[in-house]
């Protein structure tokens, strides 16, 4: 079974965390919402989360994905945290997913990934790294690296997640459940 790890930042974006977690949990796959400190996470609109773990109980374990809710100021406060940068860099060395919506396509620039990558983002956080493609589409996958504009593609996002790590039928059968206009 896939493991994905979910960083949570005091200030991050509820609808993405939440939206993360919960699509991929639906899938059966695996997750651990890792706070940074010890306690609960008020999110960006003061919505309270609670983690499954402390981020330096998370980094024990193996993970075959992360992804990075976005969100402000959460987006700054995973970029200056050195465990996650690091992290991102080992996970992108072993070839391993890093993935990132909202804001916090920024924090895979400042780990060195998303060189030579096209990418989406917020509007304006990556607007001072000229080493991207910018791509203004929901959802853009480039290798292993995906990333997503805001809160209204979250779901869109987690749902390319459970097709990378769960395949194509299982992201369909979660979608058709979720019972999203347009789609069925």
């Amino acid at each position: 079974m896939a493991k994905v790890l979910v960083p949570l930042a005091q200030g991050c974006e509820e609808i993405e965390a939440v939206t993360i977690i919960d699509i991929l949990r639906r899938a059966g796959i695996e997750v651990v919402a890792a706070g940074l400190a010890e306690g609960p996470v008020k999110a960006s609109r003061g919505v309270m989360l609670v983690p499954d773990a402390t981020l330096d109980d998370a980094l024990k374990q193996d993970f075959d994905l992360i992804a990075l809710p976005g969100g402000m100021p959460g987006m700054t406060h995973l970029k200056n945290d050195p465990r996650i940068l690091g992290l991102l860099k080992a996970m992108a060395e072993a070839g391993k997913y890093t993935t990132a919506i909202c804001a916090s396509p920024a924090v895979l620039a400042e780990a060195g990934l998303l060189k030579g990558k096209r990418a989406t983002s917020y509007p304006g956080f990556l607007d001072n790294v000229p080493e991207v493609a910018q791509d203004s589409a929901p959802v853009v996958r480039d290798g292993k690296v995906v990333t997503s504009r805001g809160p209204g593609t979250a779901m869109d996002f987690a749902l390319e997640l459970v097709e990378i790590l769960a395949g194509k039928p299982k992201r369909d059968e979660v979608e058709a459940a979720l019972q999203r206009p347009g789609k069925y």
